[in-house]
């Protein structure tokens, strides 16, 4: 589970077997018990558990701001 960033309580992460086929480009946030995984083009929100909504927009802005950074750490590491 290659953790990419911290920021604050957040952990942004991918899972080192995302199925097979793989699935398209995305992260997964966690910050105690509560997860979220977000699709990374465009940047959406798939699903989300427990996060308030001021914290949804701020990993969405967290995600867009760092979206090149993800998405190259997702290709150098399933390529």
């Amino acid at each position: 589970m290659p953790v990419i960033l911290r920021f604050k309580n957040y952990r942004f992460f991918f899972y080192s077997n995302e199925g097979n086929p793989p699935e398209p480009h995305h992260i997964h946030v966690r910050s105690g018990q509560k997860e979220a995984k977000l699709w990374l083009v465009p940047v959406a929100m798939c699903r989300q558990t427990g996060f308030s909504s001021r914290e949804v927009r701020e990993i969405i802005t967290l995600t867009n701001v760092y979206q090149t950074v993800f998405q190259g750490a997702w290709n150098e590491y399933f390529a």
